[in-house]
């Protein structure tokens, strides 16, 4: 008979509540939940696209190994056994650091993932780590660790109050947010408007956002830094700095005000692309709104000066009164508090403890920017990666130059992927160990709960028991730990300590840290635990959770929030400071030393060359990376992989909508029909990334289909941010032809 199931979406960071109409495994609708407190009966394309990816023929349900014969199907414990086996061979032979291992975002998507991601890398013990963090939020990250004392302590506009919304380099109407929580982001920017309130977007395309934008400002991409420091500049030179109550715990104010002094609008209009006039008025809009937030998201943070500019977009949210303000950029109270736990054991943010062995570019919360990984496969010499282990990450079209991470994966002795397809970097794998699928397993997203611009908590319960011979992501992972522990245990006692983790986990398994987490968060009744938490350490959980788990509790739970599957609404969020602040004196120091010499090395605008224009990506609600493409419900129609020019920019160069482009680079060239508009700037050309999956071997026949060119194949490995070493992916200079008027590639020096 038909049943309906309640879930939360997990294809992307909206967390959007939908109910699944069903009768077992055969999925007969996807709607939106109209009683979910956070997103309201809202879902986009993305959503009704997860019937697509349970039901995918294409999509593993048992461990495969690769031989010289093609794929072939093994058992979980030959599978695991082996991958451990080839692990610690490899580690014994080479050092611990032969090991690399690599995670993408649906990893932040997974709690049973997230949750026993600690064991497997203790297990291992190298330095080689890396994720999509340093092609993405990295320096968001950066800045609130350094201003507010934790990487995860992220300030979220407080959309639903605001009077003034400006957004830079990002396009949540796109993305649904994105280090901000926010499903139905077009009711909401509806809403704000209606009430008065205005909102602003700065970007070098008119973007979903833009277009419904009381106003919208083209910047020339990588210049973002440049018009943040004017905008300061002017609230300085204005008098218009006012912090108001943040000034109790505020220091380096006089400072910053030294730092930004010759930055004047009339410096940086030519590199920005914007009039000294119209970067003045913005400084006093935002400075004399009632209630203003800025945000901004990868258009900025992958740019040129991508450290610097996260921190001035928080800096000028904090001079402004506008931090830990309603209707300002506020935190989260989540009831599962990951910053809180994370900083129990320690990890509230780390940079340059150590750095990498070729390029020498430093670390980043325990990782090293991708821009480094494939030279770390290709380069010989003590401590070159010789095993590589993938997370639900596809490097080979998420990361610079991809071909040349195609190249590095193919030389290793041993790789292992834990994922769902045989995708452009799995592909390479040894060993492919398949989780369940997306709606196979409960979902609880304490990540997104973190960051959503309203206090919510929800757990949803799968919509089908685990297939038979299938395991769980946290099971595979802890499967991986535990055999890799036994390997390299070398006396009685490591031997016991392994065997009491794998024996704590399996019993208390995802659902009970869940429980955990909520019983001693900040709705809970675990006040005194968390108190003996912090005392000791996060070593005396063991035997703290049981008593915890076992006790009478007044407080949050995860029955309680069970008993209700649409969710539960915290309220809106709240004030917090100081007292949420991680910092040593509790206190907010405005020019950290790492800012105060990047931006003495900043160097004088410069507009970019005549022969070039400037690549910049683009995102699609109907995409999310390069993952979704194998949905025939998010593909169809008419390609969205192409090169939005504008029509300037297509006249000059000979070629109207439809025609092929190519675009070159110094490590590559593809080549893409136009889509001409004006909604670009001109000198800037948008191409979106994630596409492109013809390459050999590529066992996702609808994402085969659908065509399209990787952008990452032109955008080289060199190119990297001046303070992290990040990924540059936005303003990237590149030549760009009439394909009919190209020079084949092979005589191209």
């Amino acid at each position: 008979m038909k049943q309906t199931h309640y879930h939360t979406c997990n294809l992307c960071e909206a967390m959007c509540g939908i109910e699944i109409d069903h009768m077992g495994d055969e999925i007969l609708a996807i709607r939106g939940d109209n009683a979910d407190p956070l997103s309201r009966g809202h879902i986009c394309p993305k959503g009704v696209a997860l019937q697509d990816l349970h039901n995918d023929p294409d999509r593993l349900r048992h461990p495969v190994k690769r031989t010289k014969d093609g794929w072939v199907p093994i058992s979980w414990d030959e599978a695991l056994d082996e991958t451990a086996r080839r692990l610690h061979d490899i580690q014994a032979r080479h050092g611990k650091n032969s090991v690399g291992m690599y995670l993408g975002n649906p990893t932040a998507h997974n709690h049973g993932a997230l949750f026993t991601l600690l064991p497997l890398i203790n297990a291992l013990g190298t330095r080689q780590r890396y994720s999509a963090t340093s092609a993405d939020q990295l320096p968001h990250q950066l800045a609130t660790w350094q201003l507010f004392g934790h990487q995860a302590l992220f300030p979220i506009p407080d959309i639903d109050r605001t009077d003034y919304f400006m957004v830079i380099g990002g396009n949540p109407m796109a993305s649904n947010g994105s280090i901000m929580t926010v499903p139905d982001i077009r009711g909401r920017l509806k809403s704000l408007q209606e009430r008065g309130g205005k909102l602003v977007v700065v970007d070098p395309r008119r973007t979903e956002t833009a277009r419904l934008a009381d106003e919208h400002d083209f910047i020339r991409p990588g210049s973002d830094v440049y018009l943040l420091l004017a905008l300061l500049q002017v609230m300085f030179e204005e008098l218009l700095v006012a912090p108001g109550r943040l000034t109790d715990f505020l220091d380096g104010q006089g400072t910053l005000a030294r730092l930004v002094e010759n930055w004047t609008p009339e410096k940086v209009a030519e590199a920005t692309g914007m009039t000294a006039d119209r970067i003045r008025k913005l400084a006093r809009d935002i400075a004399t709104a009632p209630r203003a937030a800025i945000y901004s998201r990868v258009g900025l943070t992958t740019s040129a000066h991508s450290t610097l500019s996260a921190w001035l977009v928080y800096v000028i949210n904090i001079v402004t009164g506008n931090l830990d303000r309603e209707g300002g950029v506020m935190f989260t109270k989540p009831a599962f508090d990951i910053v809180a736990f994370g900083a129990l054991g320690g990890e509230t943010g780390s940079f340059d403890r150590y750095r990498s062995r070729v390029h020498g570019y430093p670390e980043f919360g325990g990782e090293f920017p991708v821009t480094t990984l494939a030279d770390e496969m290709l380069s010989p010499g003590t401590g070159q990666i010789k095993a590589f282990i993938s997370h639900a990450g596809n490097p080979v079209l998420s990361c610079p130059d991809g071909n040349k991470m195609d190249k590095a994966l193919s030389g290793l002795e041993f790789m292992v992927s834990i994922d769902l397809y045989i995708n452009e970097t799995t592909r390479h794998a040894d060993i492919i160990l398949p989780p369940t699928g997306q709606l196979e397993h409960a979902q609880f997203d304490p990540i997104f709960q973190a960051v959503a611009v309203r206090n919510v908590v929800k757990f949803s319960e799968p919509l089908v028991e685990k297939p038979e011979g299938s395991l769980h992501d946290w099971e595979i992972l802890l499967g991986l730990a535990t055999r890799l522990g036994r390997l390299k245990a070398e006396s009685r006692r490591e031997r016991f300590q392994v065997e009491a983790t794998d024996r704590f986990m399996r019993k208390l398994t995802d659902r009970g840290i869940v429980d955990l987490g909520l019983r001693l968060g900040p709705y809970g009744t675990g006040g005194r635990s968390m108190a003996i938490l912090k005392r000791a350490g996060l070593r005396s959980l063991p035997k703290l959770a049981w008593k915890v788990l076992r006790g009478k509790h007044k407080g949050l739970t995860l029955k309680k929030v069970l008993a209700q599957p649409h969710g539960i609404d915290l309220g809106p969020l709240q004030r917090a400071l100081p007292k949420r602040l991680y910092t040593r004196s509790q206190r907010i120091n405005l020019v950290p030393p790492l800012y105060f010499r990047a931006l003495q090395g900043l160097p004088v605008p410069k507009p970019p060359k005549a022969d070039e224009m400037l690549m910049i990506g683009r995102r699609h609600v109907r995409s999310n990376n390069s993952w979704l493409h194998n949905s025939q419900r998010l593909v169809k129609g008419k390609s969205r992989c192409n090169i939005l020019i504008h029509p300037q920019d297509a006249e000059r160069l000979g070629v109207t909508d439809g025609d092929d482009l190519t675009l070159r680079s110094e490590v590559g060239s593809i080549t893409l029909p136009a889509w001409v508009s004006d909604d670009i700037m001109p000198g800037v050309i948008s191409v979106p990334h994630g596409w492109g999956h013809d390459r050999k071997g590529v066992q996702m026949d609808v994402a085969r289909r659908a065509g399209g060119a990787s952008v990452n194949d032109v955008v080289g490995t060199t190119r990297v941010e001046a303070v992290t070493a990040m990924a540059q992916l936005n303003g990237i200079p590149v030549k760009v032809e009439a394909a009919s008027a190209a020079v084949p590639r092979q005589a191209v020096v």
